[in-house]
């Protein structure tokens, strides 16, 4: 997420989803410790334009596991690397939703598990191919329900870094949270225990070791740490 300087890139349309009205996926088996709650059945609908939303949001072509690069993924830090326990990690998501939650580690592992090999893709001119795993974004959001309304997803992260996305970008299937790298554990330098990753956006919008996820209607005047020095807000690919 390290950058030098700022980028020259043409804004592409800003995509702004409508509101949640609710969730309707089946997650079983998730850890004990969701609210101290069992997650069962979320069975109010998907509104319309959600639905749309996500049926017109096409995947970007993957690579196999033979083309994964694994000494190309440059290690860029923020500020000092933080040093998470596993154990008594808790990622918070709450903000427009109707039902906050906080997700430890092993939660988060309990929940429908995705994996993608894609073009990891840095706005200093380098670019690597990497295998991430972990949880889709989009699930988190069918459990807490975010509100009508809703149009933006804020970042947190432990080392005071911070993101914005918008909501269409947050939902889309290839959006992950994620807590593997090339099929083993994340390490800490690349965001352990959680990390952001995407193939639609550039390097700077990938949050690691991301602490909290907030559902918002509006944004806040803090667009992201490089954005508020200048940089591009969409940073699409």
């Amino acid at each position: 997420m390290g950058l030098i300087l700022p980028p020259s890139l043409s804004r592409r349309r800003l995509l702004i989803g409508a509101g949640l009205s609710g969730a309707g996926l089946l997650l079983n088996g998730c850890g004990t410790s969701l609210g101290s709650r069992r997650v069962g059945q979320l069975t109010e609908p998907l509104n319309q334009a959600i639905e749309q939303l996500l049926l017109s949001q096409s995947p970007v072509p993957e690579f196999p596991i033979s083309a994964i690069q694994p000494d190309q993924l440059l290690i860029n830090t923020f500020d000092e690397t933080p040093q998470l326990d596993p154990e008594q990690f808790r990622l918070v998501v709450d903000g427009e939703v109707n039902q906050p939650m906080q997700f430890s580690l092993a939660d988060l592992q309990a929940l429908p598990f995705k994996d993608m090999v894609i073009r990891h893709v840095c706005v200093e001119g380098w670019a690597a191919i990497v295998q991430w795993g972990g949880v889709q974004l989009q699930t988190l959001a069918q459990l807490v329900q975010p509100k009508a309304g809703v149009r933006y997803v804020f970042f947190t992260s432990a080392d005071g870094y911070y993101e914005s996305w918008d909501l269409a970008s947050s939902l889309h299937p290839q959006t992950l949270m994620v807590y593997q790298k090339n099929g083993q554990p994340l390490s800490v330098d690349n965001g352990a225990p959680l990390r952001l990753a995407s193939p639609i956006k550039l390097g700077y919008k990938q949050s690691k070791w991301v602490t909290q996820i907030t559902f918002m209607n509006e944004l806040r005047p803090r667009l992201g740490y490089w954005e508020d020095r200048g940089y591009e807000w969409f940073a699409g690919l």
